[in-house]
């Protein structure tokens, strides 16, 4: 019985019968065959992102982001009064998580690369750009970048998926795509970059 102690007290010395041997094997072989199986789909699979991350102040990022958003500012989104941005191809841009909300909103061309650079400047936040599906964990003091070249016109929309407090429900924000230098008009989502290293 397990509560009491085994007769032979050096139980560990003696060998292991055949049908444990062939499990312990099994589980080795296939944690293997997992292990190996990440390594390839990272590079194969086209579902991870590649960025870059870096250590940054929230309050320097802050000032980034709002400069960026007052150099520019295209117009205003309805009655929200947040800023929506139309930044140059192949610029820098940055988007800044905070309660509750993603701002600025961005206008950016189809078919031209960006350097999305996303920040919180309180806790954790997580970036969802639906309908394509692309999630990144957005931390606090924490730069991370991505490349992203819009591929179709319209509407996306940025959900916060990671739980931030009681508004968490509405922190969504936007990215309109546009066709060539037509800033203005609403468009579709961007698509990230896949096998970049």
């Amino acid at each position: 019985m397990a509560i009491r102690p085994p007769e032979d007290r050096l139980w560990w010395k003696q060998p292991l019968h055949r049908m444990e041997l062939v499990w312990v094997t099994i589980a080795f072989l296939w944690g293997l065959v997992m292990f190996f199986t990440m390594i390839v789909w990272h590079f194969t699979g086209k579902q991870n992102l590649s960025n870059e991350a870096y250590r940054t102040d929230p309050a320097t990022y802050a000032a980034k982001t709002e400069a960026m958003a007052a150099q520019y500012k295209v117009r205003e989104e309805g009655t929200t009064g947040i800023p929506v941005i139309h930044p140059p191809a192949g610029s820098d841009v940055y988007l800044l998580g905070r309660t509750w909300e993603w701002w600025p909103i961005l206008e950016l061309e189809k078919g031209q690369s960006y350097r999305l650079h996303l920040s919180s400047v309180d806790w954790l936040h997580g970036f969802s750009l639906q309908p394509v599906n692309i999630n990144i964990q957005v931390h606090p003091n924490y730069d991370m970048v991505l490349t992203m070249t819009p591929t179709e016109a319209g509407e996306y929309t940025i959900v916060c998926n990671e739980f931030c407090g009681i508004g968490h429900h509405a922190m969504v924000g936007k990215i309109y795509v546009v066709d060539g230098a037509a800033g203005g008009a609403p468009a579709a989502p961007a698509q990230a970059e896949e096998g970049e290293e």
